[in-house]
């Protein structure tokens, strides 16, 4: 499964974060390979997740902004068995945590608000060591190179990332994807 995900990410390094439903169909028209679903809930998120996979897109689903689920193992359980994505995103350690333990593909998104958040996130994703490290916001490639040269992990940029040059600028500075919910971008060539 890693596998899979990892050639896919290399296969076009721009990730359709999704924030509406409208914009599913979209995605799955698009040159993303990978999807991230950043809304949902536990009426519906089976739905979207069985139409992206359907259509041999690999997707993930941020647990912590699916309404309706607890922040504990069962809820991770669930995602796992019931909704069957590729893999979640999470703030939450824990989270992170039980996601190993179901087989899912696991994402540590940090935001590096500042030098402080910066530590505390290096540390969390020593001690976590999550399959991949989504750094928010997408645009600083001095703070990507770092965290590369730190956790020595996939380093996924997302966040404020609105342009060609922006994702470029985040791949050289080490990061393997760019995750953005800027449409434009998940069609260029």
């Amino acid at each position: 499964m890693k596998k899979k995900i990892i050639d896919a990410i290399a296969d076009f390094p721009i990730i359709a974060a999704v924030r509406e439903i409208k914009d599913v169909k979209e995605a799955i028209s698009s040159n993303a390979q990978v999807i991230f679903l950043l809304t949902g809930d536990i009426m519906n998120i089976c739905e979207l997740v069985d139409s992206i996979k359907k259509s041999n897109k690999v997707v993930f689903v941020h647990f912590d902004l699916i309404e309706g689920l607890g922040k504990d193992t069962k809820a991770v359980e669930y995602i796992a068995e019931k909704i069957k994505p590729d893999g979640i995103i999470s703030t939450r350690n824990n989270i992170l945590d039980h996601a190993k333990d179901f087989g899912l593909f696991s994402i540590q998104r940090l935001f590096i608000l500042d030098s402080q958040a910066l530590k505390t996130g290096l540390f969390s994703a020593k001690q976590i060591r999550p399959d991949a490290v989504e750094i928010l916001p997408g645009i600083m490639p001095n703070i990507i190179k770092e965290v590369t040269q730190e956790v020595f992990m996939p380093i996924i940029a997302g966040g404020l990332v609105r342009t060609k040059e922006e994702v470029i600028n985040a791949i050289k500075a080490g990061a393997i994807a760019v995750s953005t919910s800027e449409k434009s971008l998940w069609f260029i060539e």
